[in-house]
């Protein structure tokens, strides 16, 4: 969608989700509907107040009773008048409804609304800068408590704020920067006078602290995709089964049992995760198994963390601990740049925990795992012994704390634009901390990170960027 293409046009659409309710909303926003509120509702409506009226089709008959609330322009959420009508949320009378809407508007060139152009109008019109719009979608789409209070911080603006008191104390010290440009025979007295080093330092700092914020509120946003991986029968269908608290996937003695990605949406302290069993790794000449262990592969190969699990009761075997390193290998070797690999020892149940240990220790030494590597998480899925140490583990490896201020929910881009921000701001302090700082340097440093900062809001955006993120909103929003 062109974010720009047709903005004049007055739109219409159902606001509410498909399906059946209680009630049901179509709304309508342009420059001027006066004219279609009277046609529609058969007189002027007394702005925000909500009327209850008879809607009727072109013969005069009735289509539905409800409410008709009008809101000029500007006080709207688009900034546009708005049409809004409540009736019974069965889809057959919002269709007729809108039907109606739309064949009286014709007139006016009123339309159907594309995904995300009600929101799109309220950001074109200053109603909410891009991070606020965006934060609309993803309140909506929230999954978990934790993810619908921070998308609400960022809809109230909190993100925006903070960005906004960023980009202004960039500003001003490119406004010191520069001026020092047009002087030269001043500019570096100037600059230590103005204690400029020590304030590109603070806001280094002040970046950082929003920057782990908001990774964060990526995090509960995007959530975590989760491989459970090993050799057959080493507990991962167990596993899964005891994370979602649900009989999900089949458990048998049978090596083979899982033959396809079974995938189950959980969270854990509020956090999404998505979590992937997989068929064991291994030879086979069975057809169907070998499709499901290629697939196990595939999927290794986009997660975000790999549980590796492996069998304690099965270590002491030269020939299972032999192929249990080979696959542990490449596994690490298959999984993206950046993912979390965990390595879980199930079955403890079966052992007292001194041998346990001692069995995850010689396994670690014989493969020379650093210690930071050495795995010291064990599991039993049988007694779920050990199973809350891994949801706070996995948490953990994967980036996640709670923060005592709350995290807003952000997107991959914010998290972006604001470690560029703070890359530029790197170089700016490393520019001031030469004898003979390259000022002209500086300077383009600093509008690099002001760029990146303005980015977020909005205030400096591609037209292709406004389209991909309000395409992707629902029709009626």
């Amino acid at each position: 969608m062109n974010p720009l293409a047709r903005q004049s046009d007055p739109i219409a659409a159902v606001a509410t989700a498909p399906g059946r309710g209680a009630v049901g909303i179509v709304r309508a926003s342009g420059q001027d509907l006066s004219a279609l509120v009277r046609a529609l509702c058969g007189r002027a409506l007394e702005p925000r107040h909500a009327t209850l009226l008879t809607f009727r089709d072109a013969q005069n008959g009735i289509i539905d009773t409800g409410l008709a609330l009008y809101f000029p322009a500007p006080h709207s959420y688009t900034g546009e008048d708005v049409l809004e009508l409540q009736v019974h949320g069965g889809p057959v009378v919002l269709h007729l409804l809108l039907g109606r809407l739309l064949a009286l508007g014709r007139a006016i060139g009123l339309r159907a609304a594309e995904p995300g152009e009600f929101t799109q109008r309220a950001f074109l019109n200053g109603k909410l800068d891009l991070a606020q719009a965006e934060a609309v979608a993803d309140l909506i789409d929230a999954t978990t408590e934790t993810a619908a209070r921070g998308a609400g911080r960022a809809l109230a603006g909190e993100l925006s704020n903070r960005v906004h008191a960023l980009a202004e104390a960039l500003r001003e010290l490119r406004a010191l920067v520069e001026a020092t440009l047009d002087f030269p025979e001043e500019d570096i007295d100037f600059i230590r006078a103005a204690g400029v080093a020590a304030r590109v330092q603070a806001l280094e700092a002040q970046v950082a602290e929003v920057l782990a914020r908001t990774r964060q509120g990526a995090l509960l946003r995007e959530g975590i995709r989760v491989v459970l991986a090993g050799q057959p029968n080493v507990g991962k269908s167990s596993l899964l089964n005891a994370l979602a608290g649900a009989e999900l996937a089949i458990v048998t003695d049978v090596p083979g049992t899982t033959r396809d990605r079974v995938s189950q949406a959980i969270q854990i302290g509020g956090v999404p995760l998505h979590i992937v069993d997989t068929a064991g790794l291994r030879e086979t000449s069975d057809t169907v198994e070998s499709i499901g262990v290629a697939r196990s592969w595939d999927a290794i190969a986009e997660a975000d963390a790999v549980l590796f699990l492996h069998d304690l009761t099965r270590l002491e075997s030269p020939a299972y601990a032999q192929a249990e390193a080979q696959i542990a290998q490449a596994v690490a070797g298959h999984a993206p740049r950046g993912a979390t690999l965990l390595h879980v020892w199930n079955k403890s149940d079966a052992l007292d925990e001194a041998e346990a240990r001692k069995r995850c220790r010689d396994f670690a030494a014989a493969q020379a795992w650093d210690e930071a590597a050495q795995p010291g998480l064990l599991l039993s899925t049988r007694t779920q012994a050990g199973l809350d140490d891994l949801r706070q583990a996995l948490l953990a490896a994967c980036g996640w704390q709670a923060l005592p201020e709350g995290v807003f929910l952000a997107r991959t881009r914010h998290v972006q634009a604001l470690a560029g921000c703070a890359e530029h701001l790197q170089t700016a302090r490393r520019l001031l901390g030469a004898s003979c700082p390259a000022l002209d340097l500086l300077a383009e440093e600093l509008r690099l990170a002001h760029q990146d900062l303005m980015a977020i809001t909005g205030e400096v955006t591609a037209d292709a960027l406004l389209g991909d993120i309000f395409g992707r909103f629902c029709i009626g929003k």
